[in-house]
């Protein structure tokens, strides 16, 4: 295994580490003992640095493709997928505030979804592509 692959499984690792911890440890600790009213500015603190951590993570992940130069077409899709669901996640986090803020249920669903499918995307793709 040479040296571009080897980072790239590592920067895959570490992008799923961060969603499943996320997932597995911070927003049920959030949700059961934050206090309710401490709970948005805890989640609107977190969450941007989540999808920074995972843009730049496939940003790096392209470029080591592109250094390598990558004949396979896999590692380019995992690396601009996770850069760009970074930056659509971090994007759509103003308006899901609004949203919620505003009491906008359904909106706020809408963009709550759009962000959890697309982050489960890439923690899939990242944690699949080295089998394909």
């Amino acid at each position: 295994m040479d040296m571009y692959i080897a980072s790239q499984i590592l920067i895959s690792g570490v992008i799923s580490g961060f969603i499943l911890f996320q997932t597995a440890f911070v927003a049920p600790t959030v949700f059961t003992k934050v206090a309710i009213d401490a709970r948005p500015s805890f989640l609107r603190s977190i969450f941007p640095k989540l999808f920074t951590a995972m843009a730049v993570l496939g940003a790096l992940f392209t470029l080591i493709a592109y250094l390598g130069s990558s004949a396979f077409w896999v590692h380019y899709v995992v690396g601009v997928y996770t850069t760009i669901a970074g930056i659509v996640c971090k994007m759509l986090v103003p308006a899901t505030n609004k949203a919620k803020d505003e009491g906008d249920q359904k909106r706020f669903a809408i963009l709550h979804k759009v962000s959890v499918i697309t982050t489960i995307l890439a923690l899939l793709v990242n944690l699949i592509w080295i089998f394909v």
